[in-house]
């Protein structure tokens, strides 16, 4: 036989974890030393575990204590012949696939071999080499033939576990589609995981995140409320032979109840986020399924949890949605003490996603309720506001005709004045002074006149209260939406921390924000990004806006908020003037900043005392 250092490169087409399972090796069986040797050798360098014997009655021996998955089995054994082992083997040990060695090309011995039950033949001398592809080979079709057989049996449960979804998916769907209420959906998934219909799971807990996501806390359950009533539970569901949907129908049956044991024992379980080591917490976020045996777990098993199920066999498996984690579902056989095989861990994620859909559509639903409910606030607080807008245009027009006055007619009227007063102090004639006191009086008349009018466009005196800022600040957001939309512009609002209450004016400052925003948009016609974001301090509400519009040059900045001051062609100048007094008004500060690209408005506003 040739040495196994001929140099001759073997030929590997797997691994060895890839053709055996775990804990299994191959037998080498040959009376030859200085074969057997060698060869045992040389499987050991390709990654094999070998075992080696060199007659049949330590073969025997070898086989009740490893768990063999080949035999290299030489015919020309000392006390019995290799032809005469083979049905005891097969016999006793079908699963182990047996290569015959052979000293002799005898075709007849070969045929017999094979008719008795051996994988394949090879006939001595022959390179290490070849055996190697000869044994793995026969590894690879003893590996076919369990996972052909395997597959089988897949199939057969998935098909009845896929009509047992269907009838669940449809369930789901009916209860869903008549009601929010998602407690009878969340009992079809459990019964699906404990019905002999389903996964024959003993008993099924389900825990959630509650609504703020502090705390993982248990929902419902389902079970036999201890071992001794399991058996009489479960004969009665056959008794009466019950289909799933039946028993779905039928949830107020005693194991369900909410007082029974089960129901107690998840009712207790409340297990806070921070706890990232927590095996529920970190399968609900880590979205990764748990199998406890016996306490032991990839990760850390939590002694409390155990106790609270009393029982240290279990599965754990994730409820997600895509944005967010949900909670889990826990599962054991705390009545039947059957171990759970990996496939039921798959199947019970489906189940689980199945849950994990329902709470997904139930979630939207509620959602979709709040934002119809938003909607119409909305709609109610733009129908309340038609008059607040038609007031901003009444007071633009009456500004910008207020600054035509200003620079038309007050300077004359002015000049008029002064000169028929200096005229009327050196004229002696009553009569003309009877004129020049009548030019007096008018031009005092319309300089009050003048006066009457900024009086009448200036705000009246701030009506205050306690008010939040943050849904003022959406609501004129809201006002102006449809202008952003039609500029293509897009809006950022970062509203952090709890909301400000301010002792204010709600009118005026929404003035204050509906002039900045307004200013923002005309900045930016060829569309631009908007962001508004605020955060409170100790004593301070803080608000920025910013445009990524034309902005302002530095001496306009510091001209911004004087009266009548505008770079528009048709602005009134009023605007930034009225923002700075009511902020003013309002003890807050209030100032422009140029940006790279824009502008920002910084506003700085009071708490009201109590909320400091």
């Amino acid at each position: 036989m040739t040495s196994p250092h001929t140099g001759l490169r073997p030929y590997i087409s797997m691994e060895p974890d890839q053709l055996l399972h775990r804990g299994e090796v191959i037998a080498i069986v040959d009376d030859e030393l200085s074969i057997r040797e060698p060869l045992k050798f040389y499987f050991e360098q390709q990654g094999y575990t070998v075992v080696d014997a060199g007659t049949g009655s330590e073969l025997f021996k070898l086989l009740q204590e490893n768990n063999i998955a080949l035999i290299l089995l030489d015919i020309g054994l000392p006390d019995r012949d290799g032809t005469s082992l083979l049905p005891e083997i097969t016999a006793a040990h079908p699963e182990i696939s047996i290569v015959m060695l052979s000293g002799q090309a005898d075709i007849q011995v070969a045929l017999e071999c094979m008719r008795n039950g051996a994988d394949d033949y090879i006939t001595k001398p022959v390179q290490f080499n070849e055996i190697l592809v000869a044994v793995e080979k026969n590894l690879e079709k003893r590996r076919l033939i369990y996972e052909n057989r395997r597959y089988q049996e897949d199939l057969e449960q998935a098909s009845f576990r896929i009509q047992l979804l269907h009838q669940l998916s449809n369930k789901m769907n009916s209860v869903y589609l008549n009601a929010s209420e998602l407690d009878e959906i969340l009992r079809a998934i459990l019964v699906g995981i404990t019905a002999n219909e389903g996964l024959r799971f003993n008993r099924a807990f389900l825990a959630l995140l509650d609504n703020n996501g502090e705390f993982l806390e248990g929902r419902m359950a389902i079970g036999p409320n201890c071992r001794d009533e399991a058996g009489q539970i479960w004969t009665e569901m056959k008794d009466r032979n019950l289909n799933f949907l039946e028993i779905v129908h039928n949830l107020s049956d005693s194991c369900i109840l909410d007082d029974s044991s089960v129901n107690q024992i998840i009712k207790t379980l409340k297990v806070p986020v921070s706890e990232s080591e927590h095996i529920l917490i970190k399968s609900a976020f880590e979205r990764i399924s748990f199998k406890v045996s016996g306490g032991t777990s990839t990760t850390a098993v939590h002694p409390d949890l155990i106790k609270l199920l009393d029982e240290d066999t279990f599965v754990v498996v994730p409820l997600f949605a895509p944005g967010r984690s949900i909670g889990v579902i826990i599962a054991d056989n705390y009545v039947t003490r059957k171990p759970i095989p990996d496939s039921h861990v798959s199947v019970l994620e489906l189940f689980a996603s199945q849950g994990s859909l329902a709470i997904e559509q139930s979630s939207l639903y509620r959602d979709m309720e709040k934002k119809i409910g938003e909607l119409e606030e909305v709609t109610h607080e733009l129908d309340k506001n038609k008059d607040l807008l038609i007031e901003a245009e009444r007071y633009a027009a009456l500004g910008q005709m207020a600054a035509q006055l200003v620079h038309i007619i007050r300077n004359p009227i002015t000049s008029i004045g002064g000169v028929a007063r200096i005229l009327a102090r050196k004229i002696q004639g009553e009569e003309w002074k009877k004129y020049l006191d009548v030019m007096v009086k008018e031009t005092d008349r319309l300089e009050a006149t003048l006066t009457e009018l900024f009086d009448f466009v200036s705000q009246p005196q701030a009506e205050k209260t306690l008010a939040a800022l943050y849904p003022l600040i959406k609501k004129t957001l809201i006002l102006l939406q449809t202008s952003m939309q039609k500029q293509n512009i897009t809006w950022e609002l970062d509203l952090k921390g709890t909301d400000p209450v301010i002792y204010m004016d709600p009118k005026q400052i929404r003035r204050v924000f509906l002039n900045i925003l307004r200013n923002a948009i005309e900045a930016m016609p060829q569309g631009g990004t908007l962001l508004v974001s605020a955060y409170t301090d100790q004593e301070w509400a803080h608000v920025s806006i910013s445009d990524s519009g034309s902005g302002l040059s530095g001496s306009y900045i510091d001209k911004a908020t004087e009266p009548f001051f505008t770079t528009k062609t048709y602005g009134t100048g009023m605007g930034l003037t009225l923002v700075d007094r009511f902020i003013k008004g309002h003890g807050g500060s209030f100032s422009l900043n140029r940006l790279e690209n824009g502008l920002e408005v910084q506003i700085n506003l009071p708490l009201a005392p109590n909320t400091m």
